[in-house]
């Protein structure tokens, strides 16, 4: 069932690697599924599997409980962190975690990225913040990046990477790539010494 879903899903996750988003077997994406009779259900891909090496059958269903629903494969550790994601923002209906190398970089220097880009703010919400470290799968990361991502479409995340979300799976790729221009934008900026934000009362339209 849900073989559409699946093929979304995995095609979004050659994406991200194609884009050079993630590295091997790391990064996790998801989208929200909604079933005729109003079910909610979560596509998501797989734990530690190269996503090229995956067909559509792979990508894991799961509920709102993260129990497996249908495929045979155990689903991210990051399982979760998507469906906290989900229960916390209704109009979210997928989810992108990443290891970009910009992102990378800001999120082991621990800070966060004002707003200092017209599209940062359109798109991502405005000053992009660092949640804080705790393990992979762990609840006390789950609670920290849903705190720290609050209304915006992407966070960082302290020593790991990055997270991006959207109301489809190519918004949340699109939102995940503006994430790493925008932190590649304020290394460089960093870098020259002079990082100017948007002035307070700008209105980006």
């Amino acid at each position: 069932m849900w073989i559409a879903e699946k093929k979304l899903v995995l095609g979004a996750a050659l994406q991200m690697a194609d884009r050079g988003l993630v590295v091997g077997t790391m990064g996790n994406i998801s989208m929200r599924i909604t079933t005729a009779d109003g079910r909610k259900l979560v596509a998501i891909t797989p734990s530690s599997r190269y996503c090229d090496l995956l067909e559509p059958k792979d990508i894991v269903v799961v509920d709102f409980d993260g129990k497996r629903i249908e495929g045979k494969l155990k689903p991210s550790v990051e399982t979760m962190l998507h469906l906290a994601i989900y229960r916390a923002r209704q109009q979210v209906n997928a989810v992108v975690h990443a290891h970009p190398v910009f992102s990378s970089v800001v999120a082991v220097a621990g800070i966060t990225i004002p707003p200092i880009l017209d599209d940062q703010v359109v798109c991502l919400g405005g000053e992009i913040k660092i949640a804080e470290y705790a393990p992979s799968g762990s609840q006390a990361m789950v609670r920290n990046v849903v705190s720290a991502l609050g209304s915006g479409n992407a966070v960082l995340m302290a020593h790991h990477g990055a997270l991006a979300v959207g109301n489809d799976l190519r918004d949340a790729i699109t939102n995940c790539e503006l994430l790493e221009k925008t932190a590649k934008v304020y290394v460089y900026a960093l870098a020259i010494g002079k990082v100017n934000s948007l002035p307070g009362n700008t209105r980006v339209t």
